[in-house]
């Protein structure tokens, strides 16, 4: 029986494939559904009245096709998957150098989860792309129309499921370059990779390769880059029909590519009916996967109903172009390193050889000139498709020569950048990578050796065990076979802030788009048209990285500026942090004002967060209004805050605010005021309960009783009342060793505790046995009441002397090492104190220490101190004692005088006797009568 003729313009292909299943397959009837799948899939497309282009993302065959197709039948219209609210940035393109990327940033969010904020979408445009040739087509040709069919960027998120992520999509990246993007969701035109893994590790291993890229560069990219037109649209759609068949059961991003191509259709048969347009003149330029696309709206000719598109939410989008780079776009896309460095090599090798001239915007920088397209778009001549799959599929691949003298250039010059790295590299090196290459290549069937088998060879033949430098031999090669190319967006391109901020700091006479470290010298007692310079360099440093903008000379705070700064600025470098801060506002004050306001007012604002806050407004700012008010936020929160974590900061920085105002105002502003009383009385509430918490550290207790005695005078002033920190401490009972001793300090502090009574305790504590184990807590909390309590000190010295002096090695040698650990734990900026006091209290020299008495051994049951020699002291109390007989006379005291000779009390009887034991005033004012 005579089979029947095939029908359709792939019928042979279609019989031939069926044949090919039935006689090599298990079960030839899914493997044929899936062929002849395949080839209806492009018969369909084919068929289709408004053409469809295949690409693939950064292909430089899709760029070359795409170029051949707008020269030989020129479109009018240019439907193009790209996310339809980026539309008016692509104008913008002319002024900056590739790759960059077009970016939609939102921070005021309004329809999703609040913790995904900030939203950003990226899409990166290189020059060796289909898109770009596109749109640089568009823009430049008059007549022709650039339409963006894709669902807008709010669509991005309102699509994407509420339990995914859309900050974390992006990989993280190690390298500077390649963190250009941040944590952008990218979106790509002609995403064309296998989804399901099985078949892409299939796939690689018998092609012999490592990763994908490499192996699309040798089937698909370097046959197809000679193809004409039909032949490349015929390829491209069958190879997006069988990943789109060949994949896993449906999920939702397979759900979201529908609903896209549902919205791409709906968008072009809109346009399509509002103006008029022939079909004959548009191009629809999308991703192969979505050439073979299955919804109900495929096609013009379909009566399906439009995709019902949703409106956007109230979330304000911001949009603008941040510089890009090869590095950026492989790390936002999972590719391979090098593969869109090799792409535009690929790309320029095959302008060469095909003479091919590329479109470009005209007056875009950088890369060389292609011709501007004067030719106005015509209507195009019919097209007469053929069968031209059949031919490819069927034809063995075409090997290209060996190129020696390309690769000979490869070998010699990987080995040359080696050696300028640090390593050991030689001519038999080269050698070895030359010959290396040929045999990787000629094992993978390939005559010719890629750029990925040079790679390979060269790190076999020149890779040590270590890296002498911050490069390896792979990443060598990338840079040879092109580098990593940075983009930058240019002056006119830039939002009003960054062009601002480049406008006022011009002065400085340095060119801050390059991408280098630039050194600016700021002598402003000799300048002071500088001083504008230093401000704003001051307030970026507070909003951009670390590394943009970084001060090596001088500093700003409180009360001080300095008369000469230096800065390394690097803002060329950190291009994309400027552009997206312009996002926020139109100055960068504005822009500093409004994170200032955030800051205190957000879910997690703190009171010591708000002082910062109010401090960076008055270093920054110099902003009365703005300090009133974040000074006013400062004290709802200090008031509405139940735990102590952050009392020290709040501490730290309410005293240098007082300080500071009480140096620059005549009264304390009302804030300042409130806070004091706020926080006296929140203090004093909390102080009990702080005492007994465990979770509540010795640190913070210390830093309250800080706040409570050292703004007691203020706060008293103010109207608050003392017995409300009496009654706090008499409800304060705690256990914790080191609090306790903070207990008694402060009970010390208000006179209800006597010294004596306190040393009394720590003899005590001492003396047993049970307790000289956790001793060194009660000294970690007598050290932290040197804050609150400062004339504790020498009682402090004396204590822990004591501790020294009486216990025996076996107590003292295990226990020195938990004091140690204590102090440099909870006190290490009031051990400076403890160090001067002791200083003060011991003897400066080794043989002043054997015939030394401490002060707190010496007392009435002491032996008598050594007769005090007669000096210049003496001398003026005996020739003037009337100052001591007046005092004298007011203690009480009817000693008589005698001479310093006779021995016994020294002259001025009780008065003398008080001068000996506390003789510094004496001695402060012979030193000053000395002097006059």
């Amino acid at each position: 029986m005579t089979a029947p003729a095939p029908t359709g313009l792939f019928g042979a292909l279609r019989e031939q494939l069926t044949d090919a299943a039935a006689a090599f397959a298990d079960s030839p009837d899914a493997l044929a559904g899936i062929l002849a799948g395949m080839v209806d899939d492009v018969d369909r497309a084919l068929r289709e009245r408004l053409e469809i282009f295949p690409v693939c993302h950064h292909s430089p065959a899709s760029a070359l096709a795409m170029a051949r197709r707008l020269r030989t039948r020129p479109p009018k219209v240019i439907y193009l998957e790209l996310c339809e609210d980026l539309r008016p940035l692509l104008d913008e393109l002319r002024n900056c150098r590739l790759p960059v990327a077009v970016q939609a940033f939102a921070t005021e969010l309004d329809g999703f989860p609040a913790e995904w904020s900030p939203l950003s979408v990226i899409a990166p445009i290189t020059e060796a792309s289909a898109e770009y040739q596109a749109i640089a087509y568009a823009l430049d040709t008059p007549g022709v129309e650039l339409v963006l069919v894709d669902r807008s960027t709010d669509h991005v998120f309102q699509w994407t499921p509420r339990h995914d992520e859309p900050a974390g999509e992006a990989p993280a990246a190690t390298d500077e370059d390649a963190a250009l993007h941040g944590d952008a969701v990218g979106v790509e035109i002609g995403d064309l990779r296998p989804r399901f893994a099985e078949l892409e590790a299939y796939l690689l291993h018998h092609g012999k390769v490592r990763h994908w890229s490499e192996w699309w560069d040798q089937y698909v990219e370097r046959p197809l880059a000679d193809a004409d037109h039909d032949t490349y649209r015929q390829v491209m759609v069958l190879i997006g029909s069988l990943f789109r068949r060949l994949r896993p059961s449906r999920s939702d991003r397979d759900d979201r590519d529908c609903d896209r191509e549902r919205h791409m259709w709906t968008r072009m048969r809109q346009h399509l009916a509002a103006t008029g347009t022939d079909p004959a003149d548009c191009l629809y330029v999308c991703g192969a996967y979505h050439a073979a696309s299955h919804v109900e709206q495929f096609g013009l000719d379909s009566t399906a109903p439009d995709f019902a598109i949703s409106p956007r939410t109230g979330t304000r989008w911001r949009y603008g172009l941040i510089p890009s780079s090869h590095s950026a776009i492989e790390a936002q896309f999972g590719l391979a390193p090098g593969t869109v460095s090799i792409a535009a090599a690929n790309w320029t090798a095959a302008l060469g050889r095909t003479r091919l001239t590329p479109y470009r915007l005209a007056g875009q920088a950088g890369g060389k000139k292609g011709r501007r397209s004067r030719a106005t778009a015509s209507t195009a001549p019919p097209d007469t498709t053929t069968d031209r799959l059949t031919g490819f599929l069927a034809a063995p691949p075409a090997l290209d020569e060996l190129d020696e003298a390309e690769l000979r250039g490869w070998c010699v010059d990987i080995v040359r950048l080696a050696r300028r790295n640090g390593y050991l590299a030689s001519t038999a090196d080269a050698i070895a990578v030359f010959e290396t290459s040929i045999l990787l290549a000629n094992l993978r069937n390939r005559a010719r050796p890629t750029p990925y088998d040079f790679a390979d060879a060269a790190v076999t033949c020149i890779e040590k065990d270590v890296v002498p430098g911050r490069r390896d031999v792979r990443r060598l090669c990338e840079i040879l076979l092109g580098g990593d190319r940075i983009g930058q967006v240019g002056y006119d391109s830039l939002p009003p802030l960054a062009r601002d901020v480049l406008d006022r700091l011009h002065p400085l006479g340095l060119d801050l788009e390059r991408r280098t470290v630039q050194r600016a010298l700021l002598d402003l007692s000799a300048d002071p048209a500088l001083a504008p310079c230093s401000d704003l360099l001051w307030m970026l440093r507070h909003l951009l990285p670390a590394d943009a903008v970084r001060p090596i000379m001088g500093e700003r705070r409180l009360g001080h500026r300095s008369t000469q700064e230096s800065w390394d600025l690097a803002l060329g470098r950190n291009q994309r942090a400027l552009i997206e801060l312009g996002y926020e506002g139109v100055t960068v004050e504005q822009v500093l004002e409004q994170r200032l306001r955030r800051a205190v007012r957000g879910p997690d604002a703190t009171a010591a967060g708000a002082l910062a806050a109010v401090e960076d407004a008055i270093r920054l700012l110099n902003s009365p209004r703005l300090v009133d008010e974040l000074g006013a936020r400062a004290v709802e929160l200090l008031a509405a805050e139940r735990t102590v974590d952050d009392a020290p900061e709040v501490l730290h920085r309410i005293r240098r605010l007082l300080a500071h105002h009480r140096t620059t105002a005549p009264t304390l502003p009302a804030w300042c005021q409130a806070f004091v009383t706020t926080g006296y009385a929140h203090y004093c509430t909390l102080l009990p309960t702080a005492f007994v918490d465990e979770e509540t550290g010795v640190r913070q207790v210390g830093a309250m009783l800080g706040f409570l005695f050292g703004m007691e005078s203020l706060a008293l002033s103010l109207g608050c009342d003392r017995s409300q920190l009496e009654l706090a401490l008499a409800q304060s009972h705690p256990e914790a060793p080191a609090k306790l001793a903070l207990l008694w300090a402060a009970r010390h502090q208000l006179g209800l505790l006597p010294l004596a009574r306190l040393r009394e305790r720590c003899a005590e504590l001492l003396a047993n046995p049970l307790v000289v184990p956790a001793f060194p807590q009660y000294l970690s909390g007598f050290v932290h009441a040197l804050d609150p309590v400062p004339g504790l000190a020498p009682f402090v010295v004396e204590t822990m002397s004591a501790a020294f002096a009486g216990l025996p090695d076996p107590v003292l040698l295990p226990w020195l090492p938990t004091l140690i650990t204590t102090l440099r734990a909870h006190g290490p900026e009031l051990v400076p104190l403890l160090v001067r006091e002791a200083e003060r209290t011991f003897p400066a020299t080794l043989p002043a220490l054997d015939g030394w008495t401490p002060p707190w051994v010496a007392g009435p049951t002491a032996s008598p101190a050594p007769a005090v020699q007669a000096g210049p002291v003496h001398a003026l109390l005996t020739a003037h004692p009337e100052a001591l007989d007046a005092v004298a006379a007011l203690l009480g005291c009817d000693a008589p005088w005698r001479s310093p000779a006779d021995g016994g009390t020294p002259p001025g009887g009780a008065a003398s006797a008080l001068l000996t034991a506390h003789p510094t005033s004496a001695h402060a004012v012979a030193a000053l009568l000395s002097t006059t």
